[in-house]
């Protein structure tokens, strides 16, 4: 197991990149695992992460490998939080493809497991990946949220996220329709 990582009852995630988690052999064969449980279980409880009904084992670990193929070739940062030997949740954004988008990047995902909301790991990874965005010198970092999300677009616009767009009622949930709501962070404003 990775030296970084900590207690469970330590407050502070160890925070993993790609690098990492595919370099320890015993946590990258437990990564896909643990992320579809921690991500299927939140889409089951209501969580907007994109799907409606949760994502199968093998939909997630095709989404993890993608991810990770594209961390390895610097178009995407992964990041895991880790509680001791505990995966409690997980990040990512990839770079845009189009030729014309290459200096920007979409925060795709961060999922933490609901056990330990409260905990600052959302921040934490959040403020992990804009990190490494500033790092593999991405200019803007978008995202999009469904607009009863109220945590995350809190979190988001605390880390210096601004709204620039919003589609009401976009987001079709059976009978239930949500805003999507888009924000950016410009990386080329800050230091």
């Amino acid at each position: 197991m990775n030296p970084a990582m900590t207690s469970e009852a330590t407050s502070e995630p160890a925070l993993l990149d790609a690098s990492a988690l595919t370099s320890d052999p015993d946590l990258e064969s437990r990564f896909a695992e643990s992320s579809h449980r921690i991500l299927a279980d939140l889409v089951r409880g209501g969580a907007a992460l994109g799907w409606v009904t949760p994502p199968s084992r093998d939909e997630v670990a095709e989404l993890l490998g993608h991810v990770v193929s594209a961390a390895q070739a610097g178009d995407a940062a992964l990041r895991a939080a880790y509680l001791g030997r505990r995966l409690v949740g997980l990040g990512y954004w990839l770079r845009y493809a189009r030729p014309t988008h290459r200096p920007h990047a979409d925060l795709e995902k961060v999922a933490v497991d609901a056990a330990a909301h409260g905990r600052g790991i959302g921040r934490a990874l959040t403020g992990a990946l804009i990190a490494d965005a500033r790092g593999a010198g991405i200019e803007v970092l978008t995202l999009d949220a469904r607009g009863d999300n109220v945590g995350a677009l809190h979190l988001y616009r605390s880390l210096g996220f601004s709204e620039y767009g919003r589609l009401p009622g976009f987001v079709a949930v059976g009978e239930l329709r949500y805003d999507k709501v888009f924000c950016m962070l410009d990386l080329r404003r800050q230091g």
